[in-house]
């Protein structure tokens, strides 16, 4: 692989309560998704990241989830299929309004925290997340988790898509993230999560934590920009694709 996407979760401030230093962190990532509204943000917070990104020229997507700023949109809630569409499309199209008035244009989707795991292996939220995208604009692609039911039902529409993996989070046999309710779900040291990547791209197999490997593909890689090491994390890890040959750019846009 000679090139590879970089992105990150940011625009995830509310109000006064700032998450992330996401200045840093657009200035290493080459693509930035940004709450909507739901899990985080506001009109303001996106406002702004979105015209930082355009100044530091990061691709921007939406980033929509549950509505539970509460729970941050971590907590698995029983929407219908149809609640479901009508919140992401209602998320995806205030990200639109907002970055109209930013000059500025969303490349792509991509679902966040719960409802991303939960279309994982869930049919009805990946077909909800499918076609509430779909109605906003059928040229709008879906960055998905790599090897997921998401994937599958976006072709299955029509849809544009492309894969991710994460720079911090372990991964089951299965292929899928390993529940944040566990001690080992986050990759914290950011010299190991660089040579796991680097070996990855290199064999495409990602190490599980039953010691196994499972092969993946990626489009993007993801470092999340709410924890305490996002920028050092990120500056780690870019640092040593770089030193690998493996140039940074966007995967869209």
């Amino acid at each position: 692989m000679t090139h590879i996407d970089l992105n990150s979760d940011l625009g995830e401030s509310f109000g006064p309560w700032t998450m992330g230093n996401d200045e840093a962190v657009l200035s290493i990532v080459t693509s930035a998704n940004v709450a909507c509204g739901g899990h985080a943000s506001d009109p303001e917070t996106m406002f702004k990241t979105l015209t930082l990104a355009q100044e530091k020229g990061v691709c921007v997507g939406a980033h929509p989830g549950y509505p539970d700023k509460e729970g941050f949109g971590r907590r698995i809630i029983p929407y219908s299929r149809g609640e479901i569409e009508r919140f992401i499309a209602g998320q995806i199209g205030t990200l639109m309004g907002i970055a109209a008035l930013a000059g500025t244009k969303i490349h792509y989707m991509k679902p966040h925290g719960a409802i991303a795991n939960v279309a994982c292996d869930d049919e009805d939220v990946a077909t909800a997340l499918t076609l509430a995208t779909k109605a906003i604009d059928r040229d709008l692609p879906i960055l998905a988790i790599s090897g997921t039911v998401l994937e599958q039902v976006a072709h299955q529409h029509g849809m544009k898509t492309y894969a991710e993996i994460f720079a911090d989070r372990a991964y089951t046999s299965k292929g899928r993230l390993v529940s944040r309710a566990r001690p080992d779900a986050m990759v914290t040291d950011p010299d190991f999560a660089a040579s796991r990547l680097v070996e990855f791209l290199k064999t495409g197999l990602m190490p599980t934590v039953d010691g196994g490997s499972i092969k993946l593909k990626a489009d993007s890689i993801c470092v999340h920009g709410d924890s305490a090491h996002a920028v050092g994390m990120a500056r780690t890890v870019r640092q040593a694709l770089e030193a690998e040959g493996i140039h940074l750019q966007r995967f869209v846009g």
